[in-house]
């Protein structure tokens, strides 16, 4: 199959803003792709060499991009930065490039899927001393091979910048199509295990063969899924209403999600975004395997940073730092220990347990998990009718230093990746949103050189919709939590345009933002502007999927009018 092929469904992709005409285009490409390739090439339609659950990357940035074409084609850096700033797309550049090139040499190689495929994934496995000449010699290998579109593509997936638009739901309605003749329940089926296995070849590979096939698809420990989410309410008597008397009621820790995963002796921990960090926490798989009494298990918990002196809970921002810390792991564990707390269970010894109903799943979860103070033990938890106990239990989480409270359906099975009415949060009262950065400015005087105001943005669809600038609430000195250095050097590598001081930057970023109210405002592209934004929190656990939605800021401004 010729990479060519690919290129032409991009661009179709690419041409048109209509839904059913997308899922026409990419059923049709993917029963083309059934009858000529691998299942595992389907990754390429979402600019990837890997499923969802594997966070490995290419690791080539703008500047990597900029040198690989001027090597390539003999072209001086300071020639191609000048037609970037006109063009704002390396894909485009690219394309310019290789077409001028064409125009005075004889050129007729092609371009084959498996070679671009085997090209870009020994670059994602590269690492070492000389990773990065190595990489620029695979990169450079194809798109002196390609033609100008295929140079475009080929250097949007590096930059994981395909903008063709392929996301989950059109995957599903496109599979759905092309094997199951647009089957309302089959589409249902695709859904559950899109969010089952995170990954899209496996899907498309038994989708191929029928729904029996399909249906078999189940989890497996060291696969990450995607986790059951909370709706948020503001009263105890919703939170009774949704989920049911009795109910069961747990604290709401102020730490970060962590699905773990053991599977014989192997252990892998995964956030809820899907990311790989077992690499990060060494303590919390000492933990498990000392504490958690079973062969293969897939445990849902809520991991939090406690002070080591003091043996007191500490807020999500200190424990963040060791999300994202990659060396001197051991002298982290000292400064941020941590303590697991395991509140379900969706694999045992074999099963899987997502129908199981919450309390039998919290029964296996006391039975595994053995209690260590300060290391690991089962969520604390009450089983009640009486809003008086709730709100005493409530009230008590809050004194000692917790988020709230989660309220949990007895009855109700595990339904990864859904907000559904089996569990609610509800905390105080505050005006917070999770949003992502999609553009900064450099600061002046004392935070010259850092990028220090941030445009925030919601989701809407697939469209990303500004929503306002904050420019508080990060800090001056790493030490004291997320630093405006910190904030800096994660926005740089996802520059995509910069004029004067402002840069545009890829969304994904994502930042806990607290705010007065949300007024209107024809200066953001939402319609809406936050009023005395702070970010409170970096979010490192969470991705674009996580975001507030504009139906939520209208939600949040219709209560504003109550």
């Amino acid at each position: 199959m010729q990479y060519s092929e690919f290129v032409e469904v991009y661009e179709s992709l690419a041409a048109t803003t209509k839904k059913l005409e997308k899922t026409a285009i990419l059923a049709g490409f993917l029963r083309n792709l059934h009858k000529k390739g691998k299942s595992e090439w389907i990754y390429l339609l979402r600019g990837k060499v890997l499923p969802d659950y594997d966070s490995r990357e290419f690791g080539i940035s703008d500047q990597l991009t900029l040198k690989v074409i001027s090597s390539a084609f003999g072209i001086k850096t300071s020639d191609i930065q000048e037609k970037f700033r006109k063009i704002g797309d390396w894909g485009e550049i690219a394309n310019f490039y290789v077409e001028k090139r064409k125009q005075n040499v004889l050129f007729s190689s092609k371009l084959s899927v498996e070679k671009v495929f085997h090209n870009l994934r020994a670059i994602v496995d590269i690492g070492g001393k000389g990773a990065v000449d190595k990489k620029l010699s695979f990169v450079s290998e194809l798109i002196t091979s390609a033609s100008g579109k295929e140079a475009k593509y080929i250097i949007r997936t590096l930059l994981n910048d395909l903008r063709v638009g392929v996301a989950d739901a059109l995957l599903v309605d496109a599979l759905d199509l092309a094997f199951f003749d647009s089957s309302y329940e089959m589409k249902a089926m695709l859904e559950e295990k899109f969010d089952l296995a995170n990954d899209s070849a496996l899907i498309f590979d038994a989708s191929v063969k029928g729904g029996k096939e399909l249906a078999k698809i189940d989890i497996e420990p060291g696969r990450p899924v995607k986790v059951m989410l909370a709706v948020k309410v503001e009263t105890l008597e919703d939170g009774f209403r949704i989920c049911g008397k009795p109910c069961a009621i747990e604290q709401k820790y102020d730490g970060f999600r962590m699905l773990i995963n053991k599977k014989n002796e192997k252990i892998t921990l995964f956030t809820r975004k899907l990311e790989n960090v077992t690499a990060q926490f060494p303590d919390i798989v000492d933990a498990v395997r000392k504490y958690v009494k079973a062969d293969s298990v897939i445990l849902d918990s809520e991991v939090v940073g406690y002070d080591p002196k003091t043996k007191k809970y500490r807020p999500f921002e200190a424990i963040s730092q060791r999300i994202k810390r990659k060396y001197e792991i051991g002298k982290l564990i000292d400064e941020l220990p941590v303590e697991i707390n395991v509140f379900d269970v969706i694999y045992y010894n074999g099963e899987g347990l997502i129908n199981y109903k919450f309390k039998e799943r919290r029964k296996i979860v006391e039975k595994i998990v053995r209690e260590k103070e300060l290391v690991i033990k089962p969520a604390v938890q009450i089983v009640t009718s009486s809003e008086k106990e709730a709100q005493a239990f409530y009230e008590n989480a809050l004194k000692m230093g917790e988020e709230g409270i989660m309220m949990k359906n007895l009855e109700s099975p595990y339904k990864q990746g859904r907000k559904v009415g089996y569990m609610i949060k509800m905390k105080p009262s505050a005006n917070d949103l999770d949003l992502v950065i999609v553009g900064a400015e450099y600061g002046t005087g004392k935070r010259a050189g850092w990028l220090t105001s941030y445009i925030v943005a919601c989701k809407d669809g697939d469209n990303i919709l500004e929503v306002g600038r904050v420019s508080s609430g990060l800090k001056e000195k790493e030490e004291e939590g997320t630093s405006y250095d910190e904030m800096t050097k994660l926005l740089i590598p996802l520059v995509v345009d910069k004029e004067s001081n402002r840069v545009k930057v890829k969304p994904k970023i994502i930042v806990s933002v607290v705010y007065q109210n949300i007024q209107r405002s024809p200066s953001y592209s939402a319609g809406y502007a936050l009023r005395f934004p702070r970010i409170s929190h970096y979010r490192p656990d969470r991705n674009i999927s996580d975001i507030a939605t504009l139906k939520d800021i209208e939600i949040e401004v219709a209560k504003q009018r109550e």
